[in-house]
């Protein structure tokens, strides 16, 4: 396996650092429009690890690069603007392609909050065809969220439920920034993108639709000393997935926001600071949402300020095997403390990159395979959770 690594980002110099733990593959190319941030990414590794330069707007370059370096496998870790160059750039280079987000959304033209517009993924489902029939596979989604998430929801319809009333993810933390009011420990760009788009939610008898952001908040008690949190929709790649292949009556996504982020976000969106179209400014053209990122700081180097932990999980009620009633909690937590003196990575960014190269590990090793455009539901689950815990990071699950 030769792989492909776009962005040496938070998440993805994360990676490189779990997979060099590892030995399934023969090469990673890290690649970044900011070379040196690449180079710093591998830098003390051993010669499997290089660096290079790509502009991932561009799915020439992106193909060009997966020639030059013989690449098998594309694994895709910036920002979902990103996301279709990178794609289609595995594509004609014959490669496959994992990403941790897909395709961006557009709201509904006249009702954004009750109807679908273009939907997460739909770009990618799109060609679905296109790389089944080329015999290539997109694993989609295989971050944390969306990604483990998904893998647990399989795991519950396969061994634990034989109906499933509602699978809700649900994802919380008690994670503190020292000398930081507002410090967000994922990309603002993302976060931005997600919290202000119209939340998703399927029905079994209704399909895919819309709410408002921020709406049906609820308090979820998170395990591990997290504890109460409340959570808020939030428009979230799980929800447009785990319907194609699990049977549920409801999926859902919320998020523990908490009341002064949410007010941040409200602000930036009545500022016009959430666009991404670009505004004259003096000389320059630049755009509002980089502005806001640039101004914030690098949550890749937030580990030594950050101190607490974040849980990712998979809320799941329905009828047990046996036909009796059960609601139940599957979760990964990780503690910020443990990532920086194991790897030298915060918390959020670890827990996401961790899932990808198990991931890889399992494609590589033929434990899982397929063709076309697949969310992490469309394989098995178990070999995916005893290899996660296999590298060190068990998961967990409560019966409520």
């Amino acid at each position: 396996m030769r792989i492909l690594l776009v962005g040496a980002g938070g998440v993805g110099s994360a990676a490189v650092a779990i997979a060099a733990r590892r030995s399934f593959f023969e090469t990673v190319v890290v690649a970044d429009y900011d070379l040196g941030r690449a180079s710093r990414a591998i830098a003390e590794l051993d010669g499997r690890f290089v660096a290079a330069h790509v502009d991932a707007s561009s799915a020439d370059a992106v193909a060009a690069l997966c020639r030059e370096h013989r690449i098998t496998h594309v694994l895709n870790a910036v920002d979902p603007r990103f996301v279709m160059p990178i794609f289609d750039g595995a594509f004609a280079a014959g490669a496959d392609y994992l990403d941790m987000a897909m395709s961006l959304s557009h709201p509904h033209p006249s009702r954004p909050h009750a109807e679908t517009g273009v939907k997460l993924g739909d770009d990618q489902f799109a060609v679905a065809e296109q790389w089944a029939a080329a015999g290539r596979l997109a694993l989609c989604g295989i971050g944390i969220e969306p990604g483990l998430s998904d893998v647990f929801a399989r795991y519950a319809a396969d061994e634990l439920f034989s109906e499933i009333d509602e699978i809700g993810v649900r994802d919380g933390a008690n994670l503190t920034v020292d000398g930081y009011d507002f410090a967000p420990s994922f990309s603002i760009w993302t976060t931005i993108e997600e919290c202000l788009n119209p939340p998703v939610i399927w029905e079994a008898d209704r399909g895919w639709y819309t709410t408002p952001p921020f709406s049906e908040p609820e308090v979820f008690d998170f395990p591990e000393g997290i504890g109460p949190v409340e959570c808020v929709n939030v428009e979230h790649e799980e929800v447009l997935l785990i319907p194609r292949w699990v049977k549920a009556k409801r999926v859902t996504f919320k998020y523990g926001l908490g009341d002064e982020f949410i007010e941040v976000l409200k602000t930036l969106h009545k500022l016009g600071l959430d666009s991404t179209a670009p505004v004259r400014v003096g000389d320059a053209s630049v755009s509002p949402r980089d502005v806001v990122a640039a101004c914030l700081p690098d949550p890749a180097t937030l580990g030594d300020r950050m101190h607490g932990k974040t849980c990712a999980g998979t809320w799941v009620r329905g009828l047990s095997k046996a036909g009796e009633p059960r609601e139940v909690y599957l979760y990964h937590v990780v503690d910020n403390d443990w990532s920086m003196k194991e790897y030298g990575h915060q918390a959020v960014v670890w827990q996401t990159a961790v899932n990808p190269v198990v991931a890889l590990e399992l494609l590589a090793t033929g434990v899982w395979s397929g063709a076309g455009v697949l969310g992490p539901e469309a394989l098995p689950p178990v070999p995916f959770l005893d290899l996660l815990t296999g590298y060190g990071s068990p998961w967990g699950m409560e019966e409520r």
